[in-house]
């Protein structure tokens, strides 16, 4: 989780260690919304770890109702990819 820590840190021009736990948290909630809307593991595929990384920026920035809706595509194209017939995904 440190390497996301660090990305996401890098792509919000984050450069102090005092908002750390919270960052965490946000990635960590993202990161279980992705998996289980998508239905794939974020730390083996890149377009969901992207999808973290944008949901933890609108988390952020106190947006994240917004994520789902700007997002949707993206969502749905990642589920589409990993669909494996008979296998719920909830």
């Amino acid at each position: 989780m440190n390497d996301l820590l660090t990305e996401f840190k890098e792509r919000m021009k984050i450069f102090h260690t005092t908002e750390d736990d919270n960052l965490l948290r946000i990635l960590e909630s993202s990161k279980e919304y992705i998996n289980s809307r998508c239905g794939v593991s974020t730390d083996t595929n890149q377009q969901a770890k992207e999808l973290v990384l944008e949901r933890s920026r609108y988390a952020y920035n106190d947006s994240v109702e917004y994520f789902e809706d700007n997002f949707l595509s993206q969502i749905l194209s990642l589920s589409f990819d990993n669909y494996e017939e008979g296998v719920a995904i909830v």
